[in-house]
């Protein structure tokens, strides 16, 4: 390392290249192939295997679909658990893949034993197979109004093709509603009447409600392809549908038999945002897209799609994800600005401005190297990875300064400013490399924990390695090319540099005086300086055990959300779950009015979301289940002096002690 050293630092010419090099390929990965998301996208090495079983109970779900999958599949190598969930009307198994085995190979064997089960029930649907993927929303736009549930839906599948269409977002799904259905209701005398049973009903409706292709026709003029369209798609061409011809040559139609209903799936889902009927359209980031681009895009088309929607409707967004993302974003950049200061401060004072400055620019070259191995890597810019880099920013620095100030102690004692940082850099590289390495090992355990989880900690080691190792490489091979232009030290008539002596001059004096009487005796008795260093740290890792020092492994934040989930027994009506979420809801309104920040006027709750139906917001609702939720405003915006936790615990309270409605 000793010849690479003292080459960089006689050639500044290479030096400057691989400077450029690195930050030229660090803006371009960052620009190009870095994308910004709110969580990191992980892969879960889970294949699902869903049926639906319409009208069944949880416990025939069970018996007729889950166990039969579980029974098929269990032998397989490579399956690490098997979990199922029955609920009304469904059945969903999940497999997790050991490790070391590829997922989308088992799941062929698995879509393989799952197609050969012969044993599922006739009105049970194909089962449908995937590998479990998390999608993560960036912002929720939410359509509120007094329109009934048809107009509702239909307005946000506009919206939903309006938000589609814009470059910035390329996934879009409407959410909380219920799925169309088109419902042919025959009464059992009138197909008595007609000598007509249900099935041949049913196959009328399948032998005209098609498109069929008839083939082609070769003309000297080229070839005519010749296809029937008869697929009904609304209430009026089901009713065209021809059940019989009679002998007269009259026609019965499904019109004169049946009554044809277009509507929705029976399931019900009632989602309501601020006491108004609503539907939610759920925006996610894909691909390098950034999450702060697709949000700022989404409230842009907001607040100028409000001015064509119709009287009392409202188009508002909801939950936006993004803003975790520009908080880290700006705690990262105030954390390098104020640290960017105290460095350029204090070596000034106490080396010189020249020495601070190309010690600083460490920080943003280690940085701009790390982005190439993110790229690498696959590895994104999310709030996990920011919070490696605010953790790595205060350490960063540290074998840059330890390099610069030995150089500038040779520049002190020679006049030859190339052999000052030649030699200077050459008697601290191996310490400051061990250093570094030290560090990288304390940090790569991380990266050797399994499962999803740990796939989230190598998030930090990830960003930590990279920038201290391009850390190192700079300091070694960088920075000794640009320090060997600053002069040598000198008194002079300036006074920021009488200054800046006589301040270097008390430190050297205070480290004389103070420092060094206390190191020679920690050496002459090492014996004893080293009992006592485990006698302390005996005493500080008993605190921890004895429980004196509390362990939390994630600390508890003010969230910018409160969530109330309730489930009911299976086949509670969807009234009794109703009067209960609107109970809920209610409640929070209480809470909302309570709190009322008195430097805006305004509600520290700010909005309030309940779904009767589901417990997640899906488009299959379940009958028993609903939600409610409200958004807070952040803590940094909140001049009333309450918590999360106090908003929480006083609406949990509410609910027990405010008479719940009754069945």
């Amino acid at each position: 390392m000793h010849g690479m050293i003292a080459w960089f630092a006689r050639n500044h010419v290479a030096a400057n290249l691989l400077l450029v090099t690195i930050i030229g390929a660090g803006l371009y990965s960052l620009n190009n192939r870095i994308p910004l998301e709110v969580f990191p996208d992980i892969n879960l090495d889970i294949v699902s295997v869903n049926v639906a079983y319409r009208g069944a109970t949880p416990s025939e779900a069970e018996e007729s679909i889950s166990i039969r999958v579980e029974e098929a599949v269990y032998d397989l190598e490579g399956i690490d658990k098997i979990t199922s969930r029955s609920v009304e009307g469904r059945s969903s198994v999940n497999i997790e893949i050991a490790s070391g085995y590829d997922t989308r190979d088992l799941m062929n064997d698995i879509k393989s034993r799952v197609d050969a089960i012969s044993s599922f029930p006739a009105d049970a649907e194909r089962p449908v197979i995937a590998i479990e993927q998390h999608k993560r929303e960036v912002i929720s736009v939410v359509l509120s109004g007094e329109l009934n549930e048809m107009e509702l839906r239909q307005l946000g599948e506009r919206i939903r093709d309006e938000l589609i269409r814009l470059p910035e977002l390329s996934q879009v799904e409407l959410d909380a509603v219920r799925p169309y259905e088109i419902s042919i209701e025959v009464d059992e005398r009138t197909l008595q009447e007609y000598g007509l049973t249900l099935e041949q009903v049913a196959d009328r409706v399948r032998g005209s409600s098609l498109d069929l292709s008839a083939g082609n026709i070769k003309t000297l003029g080229g070839e005519v392809l010749v296809r029937a369209k008869g697929q009904a798609y609304t209430q009026h061409d089901f009713e065209e549908v021809i059940i019989l011809t009679r002998s007269d040559g009259t026609l019965l139609r499904m019109s004169d038999i049946a009554r044809v209903q277009d509507g929705f799936e029976e399931e019900v889902i009632f989602t309501q945002y601020n006491g108004r009927p609503a539907v939610l359209i759920e925006i996610y980031r894909i691909g390098n897209q950034s999450a702060i681009d697709v949000a700022d895009a989404v409230k842009r088309y907001i607040s100028n799609a409000q001015l064509s929607m119709p009287e009392g409707v409202e188009l508002s967004y909801w939950r936006d994800r993004s803003k975790i993302v520009k908080a880290r974003l700006k705690t990262l950049t105030n954390s390098a600005l104020q640290g960017g200061i105290l460095v350029i401060l204090l070596l000034s004072l106490f080396l010189r401005p020249s020495l601070a400055f190309w010690v600083l620019i460490g920080i943003p070259v280690s940085f701009l190297g790390s982005f190439i191995v993110m790229s690498m890597l696959g590895v994104t810019l999310n709030i996990v990875s920011l919070f490696a880099f605010i953790l790595v920013l205060g350490i960063v620095v540290d074998d840059a300064i330890v390099t610069g100030e030995n150089v500038y102690t040779h520049l002190q004692r020679s006049e030859n400013p190339l052999r000052a940082a030649i030699e200077g850099t050459q008697e601290v590289s191996i310490p400051v490399t061990f250093g570094v390495l030290t560090t990288v090992a304390a940090f790569a355990p991380l990266l050797m924990i399994g499962g999803p989880r740990g796939a989230i900690f190598a998030q930090i080691p990830l960003i930590v390695i990279p920038v201290l190792m391009f850390s190192l490489i700079e300091s070694k091979f960088v920075l000794p090319a640009h320090l060997k232009n600053i002069k040598p030290p000198s008194s002079g008539d300036n006074v920021f540099a009488q200054i800046q002596t006589r301040i270097s001059r008390s430190l050297e004096r205070g480290i004389i005086r103070y420092y060094q009487p206390v190191l020679d005796r920690a050496l002459a008795h090492r014996y004893l300086s080293l009992s006592l260093i485990c006698g302390i740290s005996a005493i500080v890792l008993s605190m921890v055990f004895s429980g004196w020092t509390h362990f939390i492994f994630f600390p508890k934040v003010q969230s910018e959300t409160a969530r109330a989930s309730i489930i009911m027994p299976a086949g509670t009506p969807f009234d009794v779950t109703d009067r209960h979420v609107r109970h809920i809801t209610e409640m929070a309104r209480q809470l909302q009015q309570q709190y009322i920040d008195p430097d805006t006027g305004e509600s520290v709750i700010t909005h309030i979301l309940s779904t009767t139906g589901s417990v997640g917001g899906g488009s299959s609702g379940q009958s028993n289940s609903g939600r409610v939720m409200f958004e807070i405003t952040p803590p940094e915006h909140r001049t009333l002096n309450v918590t999360s936790s106090q908003l929480v615990n006083q609406w949990r309270k509410m609910i027990a002690i405010s008479p719940a409605p009754k069945a």
